[in-house]
């Protein structure tokens, strides 16, 4: 008899969490397979990209290798685009542009978010995503370009643009970056004696009335109060009507003149998801409390991609958080074992333990167990929280963190923005530009 195969889609919190609660949960009689279908070969720390972005970890400190964290299953590489529910078969294309075809007994469908976009005109032209590591990088690369290029011209009018910096979405990742990034640029002015009296503008942008609407009016006032402290121009009940190469209009009717917009208005679930045909929520995939998909106890979904019910509050679904997607990820490894042994499945019921945001220096807010605490308090927390949350790298984390403490942050580009092609003659005397997307100088 051929092993039992489990299928697993996405391998962010949920989908990571989901195969290392398999492995722990699965005995040497249970004969399974586990195949985890993610594009890149490692699980992603989100909640510190805003950190890689600003220079203060390296970018490998929040990247995890799935083949050495999860012994024992098996790594396809690539990006799932069909899933055939009769066939119990999805198919996924490989980094080399490759379909392959993968069968299953039980499928979990964790493919977790990507950015939301709106139909604003210019934002898909002109303004930067932050969803991973790339990302984060080539902001990083940006910013620095910036400034470096704010510093060598002459034109103030040119200098000021490149000193603007616009940060659209006030939520958790919108905050941190708009927090990280004063400190960051001031750190790189002042290695150029020129802008030594030249103004850099952080602006951070939203609808919503206030800074982090999704904790409590407190711990918004808090991160409020740093933003403003660091001079950041906080508009709330605003946000970009049309970006363009050399600045952005306001749905105020400001224009601002900037090379650099930030897109963090928020996320959607995996376009995964549309292809299935199963009835949604939002966007996300409609699932029993045991994480099942009604009418295919062969196929789970947990995270992002599904509207999970809220327990503890009743007639509503249970948030796109990295804590519920972690948790609900450690139920359908237990679950689809349990499906596949005949055993009960268990029903997903989380109380929230409170949210922790970094802002950059000693500042950060929190909430643990419904405790709102700001300041250097705040920051121990958050930095402990994350360190138990990592499942890696978590020594390597902590000594980046001593080093930007002590002897501050690298600035050096990593060649990432505007970058000539590498020829394999390196004796080319000419070497195009590869525009990239914004283009942009």
């Amino acid at each position: 008899m051929a092993p039992k195969r489990v299928v697993i889609v996405g391998g962010g919190f949920a989908g990571f969490e989901t195969a290392r609660s398999l492995l722990r949960a699965r005995t040497p009689e249970d004969d399974i397979e586990i195949v985890l279908v993610n594009p890149t070969d490692y699980f992603l720390y989100l909640p510190l990209l805003p950190e890689v972005a600003a220079a203060v970890i390296d970018p490998r400190r929040v990247t995890v290798s799935l083949p050495a964290a999860l012994p024992g299953v098996r790594l396809a590489l690539g990006s799932v685009h069909t899933i055939d529910l009769d066939g119990r078969a999805v198919t996924f294309t490989d980094p080399e542009g490759r379909d392959h075809e993968l069968g299953y007994d039980r499928l979990v469908l964790a493919a977790g978010s990507v950015n939301k976009l709106l139909p604003i005109p210019g934002i898909a032209e002109h303004a930067h995503g932050f969803r991973g590591v790339p990302e984060a990088l080539y902001l990083r690369d940006h910013i620095i370009r910036q400034i470096e290029l704010a510093a060598s011209t002459d034109d103030l009018a040119e200098r000021e643009a490149r000193c603007t910096f616009v940060v659209v979405g006030a939520g958790y990742t919108g905050t941190e970056v708009a927090a990280q990034g004063p400190l960051f640029t001031t750190a790189i002015a002042a290695l150029h004696p020129v802008l030594r009296d030249q103004k850099i503008r952080w602006l951070l942008l939203d609808i919503a009335p206030r800074v982090l609407p999704e904790l409590n009016p407190r711990l918004s006032k808090t991160a409020d109060k740093v933003l403003r402290a660091r001079g950041v121009e906080v508009r709330m009940g605003d946000t970009v009507e049309e970006a363009t190469a050399d600045g952005v209009k306001l749905k105020s009717g400001d224009v601002v003149p900037t090379r650099s917009l930030v897109w963090c208005v928020g996320v959607r679930p995996d376009p995964v998801v549309e292809s299935v045909g199963l009835p949604t929520q939002k966007g996300r995939l409609i699932v029993e409390s045991t994480l099942v998909v009604p009418g295919h106890p062969e196929v789970f979904a947990c995270g992002d991609v599904a509207a999970v019910p809220d327990l503890t509050r009743p007639g509503e679904c249970t948030a796109m958080t990295a804590q519920h997607a972690s948790r609900q990820g450690k139920l359908a490894g237990r679950n689809v074992l349990a499906s596949l042994t005949g055993r009960k499945l268990g029903r997903y019921k989380h109380h929230d333990l409170g949210f922790v945001v970094d802002l950059g220096g000693k500042q950060a807010a929190a909430n643990p167990l419904k405790i709102p605490l700001g300041g250097f308090p705040a920051k121990v927390v958050t930095r402990g929280y994350h360190l138990v949350a990592m499942p890696g790298n978590r020594v390597r984390t902590a000594v980046d963190w001593l080093l930007d403490t002590v002897i501050g942050r690298q600035s050096v580009q990593l060649g990432l923005v505007r970058a000539p092609q590498v020829p394999l003659d390196t004796d080319t005397p000419e070497v195009p530009h590869l525009p990239d997307r914004p283009v942009r100088q």
